[in-house]
């Protein structure tokens, strides 16, 4: 099944359409994130001065799938990194190719900026995810350690 799509920035103005996405996003962790977090994330993706960014997908003019991403520098190269952050698609919009059309947006934007790496992180149960994820990007083969405070 096809549908045709757009991917574009997602304007200050559409918080509506993004936040039951945002919180499916949340659902599928697991975690459910203070209005306040919430707030402060929509914030930032608005805000010139901080290196975040959200696009979105949309079928027929409905958001249907979002990215957050941003930049940070590295010890290790001279150009920035970007990470994937999150990324969702709504559940009937899987299979449209939305999450490759993302993934592939967030490797443009950080071509177009010079970054010298995209990566993301993910659940080792996201096998859907993972499905895609295989054919767009290598595997790192690190581990991911934290302590939440």
């Amino acid at each position: 099944m096809t549908a045709p799509f757009a991917i574009r920035p997602v304007g200050k103005g559409e918080r509506a359409a993004w936040e039951p996405l945002w919180k499916g996003y949340q659902a599928f962790y697991e975690v459910a994130l203070s209005e306040e977090a919430t707030d402060k994330a929509w914030e930032r993706l608005h805000d010139p001065a901080e290196p975040m960014f959200i696009l979105g997908a949309y079928v027929e003019g409905k958001l249907t799938g979002i990215v957050h991403y941003l930049f940070h520098r590295s010890m290790w190269t001279v150009g920035n990194y970007c990470y994937l952050q999150d990324l969702f698609v709504a559940g009937e919009a899987r299979g449209l190719g939305l999450g490759r059309a993302l993934i592939e947006a967030i490797y443009e934007a950080a071509n177009n900026v010079g970054a010298s790496r995209v990566y993301w992180l993910t659940q080792e149960s996201n096998i859907s995810g993972r499905a895609l994820y295989d054919k767009v990007a290598e595997r790192s083969g690190f581990i991911q350690y934290r302590k939440v405070f």
